[in-house]
């Protein structure tokens, strides 16, 4: 076993692929230990703090029913109530709070940092190291390694051989403007685990360079192919899972949302308002696929209704693994 007591997750390619599996074997089994009813309470008395910059559906429910279930408690802290408005350095936040609890998860993202890319990491990366007690990341501008690591059990699970299979990120239209943490971090996960990875795009949204770099990297130590695609149908074609979501163009998280305009932006998000899932392209794919998403899925735009809502879909069992899968990282971390 490897030891992970102490250890912060900023992102899943910071640990080693030997952590990663130790978190997710030990997700199964506390998944099925949960189903059972036979789980235990390892994390009796302890506190995880949970401070939102951004408001949350699954990444806070599901936080707060994993420390219940193991028998902690788990405080939701808007940072609106906080005296960061007033100026409060997060370095002194982060040295108060290591007094309080035993870990501490940051959510900081889009409009709390103006769309400018890398804000939100680099908030995370000084809570952590001005902290004596795990951090975990829920998500920031550039990774949202909870997320990967509950899709990577997703994965495990119903995709038979996935080592081998197709696995297609690929942006889709909505006039929402959201960050590239999600997209960012299944591609480096996925890349990790021998899954052929491509992320399919219009030209203008192009991700993170450095982070493209290390899904090549990936890719290449992992007996994996990595591609980029500008055609949606072309990438489709066999494919054994799709994760369409929209994200914000290059230039414009590059800029900052204010510099760069929000008309501007939803004007090119409208040029590819074609770029959804719809049946007929669900079809191109292999037979037994699935479509994957990490909600909010934004339907009639990323994705028709007859998609969302059919036996090819597994949002819901995915949402449901956020669950199984943060309770194995508090329970190993903390």
């Amino acid at each position: 076993m490897v030891e992970l007591k102490g250890r912060d997750l900023i992102t899943t390619q910071e640990w080693s692929k030997e952590e990663i599996i130790e978190t997710i074997e030990h997700a199964k089994e506390m998944k099925k230990k949960y189903k059972e009813g036979d789980l235990d309470k390892p994390l009796s008395g302890k506190t995880f703090f949970m401070l939102f910059y951004n408001p949350s559906t699954r990444t806070r429910a599901s936080f707060e029913a994993a420390m219940t279930v193991l028998g902690g408690h788990a405080p939701f802290v808007d940072v609106s109530t906080t005296r960061v408005g007033e100026g409060e350095d997060p370095k002194d936040m982060a040295r108060v709070y290591d007094r309080y609890g035993h870990g501490l998860g940051i959510r900081v993202l889009e409009d709390a940092v103006d769309y400018i890319y890398g804000g939100g990491n680099d908030y995370v990366r000084k809570y952590a190291a001005n902290s004596g007690i795990p951090v975990i990341n829920m998500a920031d501008d550039k990774y949202h390694p909870c997320q990967g690591l509950a899709d990577l059990l997703t994965v495990q699970e119903l995709v038979r051989d996935y080592e081998e299979k197709e696995y297609v990120i690929s942006w889709a239209y909505s006039d929402k403007n959201r960050s590239w943490c999600s997209v960012q971090e299944e591609a480096l996960i996925m890349s990790r685990f021998g899954m052929d990875v491509t992320i399919a795009a219009p030209e203008e949204f192009e991700l993170d360079p450095e982070v493209i770099g290390d899904c090549r990297k990936n890719s290449k130590e992992n007996d994996g192919e990595f591609k980029i695609s500008h055609d949606m149908e072309e990438a489709l074609k066999d494919a054994h899972v799709v994760f369409p979501r929209s994200w914000i163009s290059h230039e414009c998280m590059m800029e900052g949302l204010e510099e760069f305009g929000e008309e501007k932006e939803l004007k090119l998000h409208n040029k590819y308002r074609d770029w959804k899932l719809t049946r007929d392209r669900m079809n191109l794919m292999a037979e037994d696929a699935i479509m994957t998403h990490v909600m909010p899925v934004f339907r009639g735009q990323e994705a028709d209704d007859g998609v969302v809502d059919s036996s090819r879909s597994v949002i819901y069992h995915q949402a449901e693994n956020r669950l199984h899968a943060q309770m194995a990282l508090l329970d190993l971390t903390l």
